[in-house]
């Protein structure tokens, strides 16, 4: 028996650390990234994990939800001692107020944090309709979901929708007999490109921007490594899915 796990944004960050601490043996673990890991492959095949990598962009959710579909019905049930999907990847897209920015960066981050999320948990919930082992979906959220923010009003729109979503899932889900246990959850913040390039916005458009330069002058990021492994940990839990809007620093 093994647990089979599908990964959004693998390629970097919390994402890449969360794929290779998920590389254990005789586990299925597929990854969606645009960028292929080769030191991943390389782990993966030293554990004995059965690693699939795909090249997807998910500003173009389409192909990859209709890719997915097909490669769940595909798996072998007798198998498999459960079934995850966790969807990370992510963009901070443009900064500064919703009038500055551009109509394509502005659907982009919608698609890529929205959008497909959605698209993909509709498949998994499709292609999964009937499976009796542990299914759960778990969506990377962030405290800008629950907190406004000026300068950042695509991506704290995109997660608060996150969130919004997980709720309704979660209540169509309770009606069924074999429900998907769903959890939207905040990591924490994170050493990562998104908060460099959050450090990285103009004062003048992006009035917060000092607060994430205190966060790394005051060492308060979290290591990729160590925010992984409380992610993880917080999916392993009993209860995962009792409560769905959640964060790690409240666990």
């Amino acid at each position: 028996m093994h647990d089979l796990t599908i990964l959004t944004g693998a390629s970097r960050g919390m994402g890449l650390a969360m794929a290779e601490q998920l590389c254990v043996r005789d586990a299925v673990l597929l990854c969606i990234s645009r960028q292929r890991s080769e030191p991943l492959a390389a782990l993966a095949q030293r554990q004995g994990a059965r690693l699939t990598q795909w090249q997807g962009d998910l500003a173009d959710p389409n192909p990859v939800a209709e890719r997915l579909h097909a490669w769940l019905a595909g798996q072998d049930l007798e198998t498999c001692a459960s079934v995850t999907l966790i969807n990370n990847a992510g963009v901070i897209g443009q900064l500064g107020p919703l009038e500055a920015g551009q109509a394509q960066d502005m659907a982009q981050t919608l698609l890529i944090d929205l959008m497909a999320p959605i698209q993909l948990a509709a498949v998994f919930l499709a292609a999964t309709h009937g499976w009796t082992m542990p299914r759960r979906i778990l969506n990377i959220s962030s405290g800008l979901g629950r907190r406004a923010m000026a300068g950042n009003a695509l991506y704290c729109a995109a997660k608060a929708g996150m969130d919004h979503f997980s709720r309704c899932v979660a209540l169509d889900e309770a009606r069924q007999s074999h429900p998907v246990r769903i959890v939207s959850l905040a990591p924490g913040v994170i050493d990562t490109d998104m908060q460099a390039a959050l450090r990285a916005g103009d004062p003048a458009a992006f009035p917060d921007r000092d607060s994430f330069v205190r966060l790394q002058q005051t060492n308060a990021l979290t290591l990729p490594a160590d925010a992984a492994k409380r992610v993880l940990a917080y999916l392993a839990r009993a209860d995962f899915g009792d409560t769905v809007i959640a964060d790690v620093r409240d666990a």
